[in-house]
C-alpha cells in the first residue's frame, strides 16, 4: 500500500495533521499565486510610470507606492474585507479580498524594484537606443527592459517569498489556509509543537521552491543578455602515454 504525504495513514501526529495541512497548503498556494500575479501586473506599469517623463504620471505612481508601502497590509486586508462593503454595499469573497490586499501591497514594493532596475541600466544604453532612432516603445521593449529584468529578479524573489509568508494573515478573516488549519488542529488538541514544526517545514519548502525557480529564471535571463559568462569549456584531454610496443 502506497502512503502519500497527505494520507491519514501516516503514523502519529502526521496522520492526524497532514490531511488538514494539505488542504490548507492548497489554499495558501492559490492565494500566493493569485497575489503574485496581481503584484507583478501592478508593479511593472507603476514602475514604468515612476520613470516617466511626465510629472503627473510620476506623481500618481508615487502616491500609490507611498500609500500602500506606508500602511500595514493587515489594516489594508481589514479595510478591503470589512470596511469597503459598508461603503459600496458589495461584500468580496474572502479569498479574493485576501489576494487583492496582498497584490496591492506587494505590488507597491515591486514597483520600486522595477523603478530601481530601470535606473540601474547604464545611461549609455538609453542614449544608444535614442541614437538608433528607436521609438520609446521599442527602446523600452528591446533595449532597456531586457537588461533591467535581470536586475529585478533577486529582489523580486524576496518579495514573492514575503508574499507567501504574508498569506498567513488571511487566517484572520477565516480563510482556511495553512496557518488557519494549523490553528484548528492545535485548538482541537493536537500536539502543538509538532503542528507548528510541520508548518515551518511546509512554508520553508514552498519558499525554497520559489528560490530555485527564480534562480533558474535569473540564469536564463542573464544568458539572453550576455551576462551569463562564457560557456564552460571542457579541459583538453590528457596526452596518451607513450607506446611500449616493441620494447623488450
Amino acid at each position: 500500500m502506497t502512503i502519500g504525504p497527505c494520507s491519514g495513514d501516516l503514523p502519529g501526529t502526521l496522520g492526524e495533521a497532514m490531511p488538514f495541512l494539505c488542504e490548507g497548503a492548497a489554499v495558501t498556494l492559490a492565494a500566493a499565486g493569485g497575489g503574485s500575479l496581481l503584484a507583478v501586473a501592478i508593479a511593472l506599469p507603476v514602475g514604468l510610470a515612476a520613470v516617466s517623463g511626465r510629472r503627473a504620471v510620476r506623481a500618481a505612481a508615487r502616491a500609490y507606492l507611498e500609500f500602500f508601502r506606508g500602511t500595514s497590509v493587515l489594516v489594508q486586508l481589514f479595510w478591503i474585507y470589512y470596511a469597503m462593503p459598508l461603503l459600496t454595499g458589495y461584500q468580496l469573497e474572502k479569498t479574493f479580498a485576501g489576494v487583492l490586499a496582498l497584490g496591492l501591497n506587494l505590488g507597491a514594493y515591486g514597483s520600486e524594484v522595477v523603478r530601481g532596475a530601470l535606473r540601474s541600466v547604464p545611461r549609455g544604453q538609453w542614449e544608444a537606443a535614442v541614437a538608433l532612432n528607436l521609438s520609446p516603445y521599442r527602446r523600452m521593449r528591446h533595449v532597456i527592459l531586457p537588461q533591467a529584468f535581470v536586475a529585478m529578479i533577486p529582489p523580486m524573489n524576496n518579495l514573492l517569498i514575503e508574499l507567501l509568508k504574508a498569506t498567513s494573515l488571511l487566517s484572520v478573516i477565516t480563510v482556511a489556509d495553512l496557518t488557519y488549519q494549523g490553528r484548528l488542529l492545535v485548538n482541537s488538541g493536537s500536539d502543538q509543537a509538532a503542528v507548528f514544526a510541520l508548518l515551518l517545514v511546509v512554508y520553508f519548502l514552498f519558499a525554497y521552491a520559489i528560490t530555485l525557480a527564480m534562480r533558474a529564471v535569473e540564469r536564463r535571463a542573464g544568458r539572453l543578455v550576455g551576462r551569463g559568462g562564457p560557456p564552460r569549456r571542457r579541459p583538453p584531454p590528457l596526452p596518451a602515454p607513450p607506446s611500449t610496443a616493441g620494447e623488450a
